[in-house]
């Protein structure tokens, strides 16, 4: 609470704190810590959130003094309307009793984006509030994600203009060296959209192989998943396996995805994978398998 020290020039404010004996009194200190008592003035005006005091009061607050509210920016009156305004008592008190006379006020309902939808995060559109858009599959957002409910002056409206929803379409996809897609005659290419690719015919004696996925689909605006393949020569050596031989995958050439399987002869047991398979790099995955003299994998037990 505060009050005013009359003496001379030596006006100022300082802090108050009430005192009781007989009769309830304040006690105001100045600076030089001169105590000052008295029932004759209110010390604070009442604080609120959504209220401010109308021009700028200073302290003392003599019995009779009447403090008016108006409501912050971003606020409106109450309805029904509550009192805004109170008089210092002289028992250091104000009278009517105030409560928050103010509300907040509300931005305007947005519209739903076509091919889209707007999430709120509070039950209300007050100040403070925040609207996400999202869209539809198919459509991608273009704008700002989220909307603040924002102070603008004294009213309040939204942080920026509402985001739309386009159809989500692509570019035709990469060309790749000795190979084509499908539809490659078209322009742009609709979301989910599938193309597939294939290799040209060699010119030489080796044919291309297809490394990679064939299909791509359209998953974004202009883009493909996953990335486009290559064709290429992949042809990996003829796998030959000392005390071995194939037992199923015979072939003069052995290219891209070529398998082969592998036996030992007689008396030897396989160590490896006893399928291979032609890598891209044009080497068998895993290693060639070895055929080593023995017997593998013979435990007695003696009863």
């Amino acid at each position: 609470m505060m009050r005013a020290d009359h003496q001379g020039a030596d006006t100022q404010c300082r802090s108050c704190t009430l005192v009781v004996n007989v009769l309830p009194q304040v006690e105001c200190r100045s600076a030089r810590n001169r105590a000052h008592r008295g029932s004759d003035a209110c010390c604070e005006l009442p604080r609120f959130e959504s209220m401010k005091p109308k021009g700028d009061p200073t302290p003392p607050y003599n019995p009779g003094y009447q403090v008016k509210y108006e409501c912050r920016p971003g606020y409106r009156r109450r309805f029904p309307i509550l009192p805004s305004s109170a008089v210092c008592q002289p028992d250091n008190t104000w009278a009517p009793p105030l409560q928050e006379a103010c509300t907040k006020k509300s931005c305007p309902q947005p519209r739903e984006p076509p091919n889209g939808k707007i999430v709120y995060i509070s039950e209300t559109l007050e100040f403070g509030a925040e609207a996400h858009y999202a869209c539809n599959e198919g459509y991608s957002l273009v704008g700002t994600k989220t909307l603040h409910c924002e102070l603008s002056g004294n009213d309040v409206e939204w942080s920026e203009e509402p985001p739309h929803c386009e159809k989500i379409l692509c570019q035709p996809p990469q060309q790749i060296a000795n190979g084509e897609f499908t539809n490659s005659h078209k322009d742009t290419f609709e979301y989910n959209e599938v193309v597939t690719y294939s290799c040209k015919p060699s010119d030489g004696p080796d044919e291309y192989s297809l490394v990679g996925e064939s299909k791509l689909v359209c998953s974004g605006r202009n883009q493909w998943s996953p990335d486009p393949p290559e064709c290429k020569v992949v042809k990996c050596e003829y796998p030959a396996l000392e005390n071995g031989r194939l037992s199923s995958g015979f072939g003069k050439k052995f290219q891209y995805k070529s398998e082969v399987t592998f036996e030992c002869l007689d008396g030897f047991y396989l160590e490896g994978s006893s399928t291979i398979v032609c890598g891209a790099d044009s080497t068998w995955e895993p290693k060639i398998p070895k055929c080593i003299k023995g017997t593998k994998g013979f435990f007695f037990f003696f009863v």
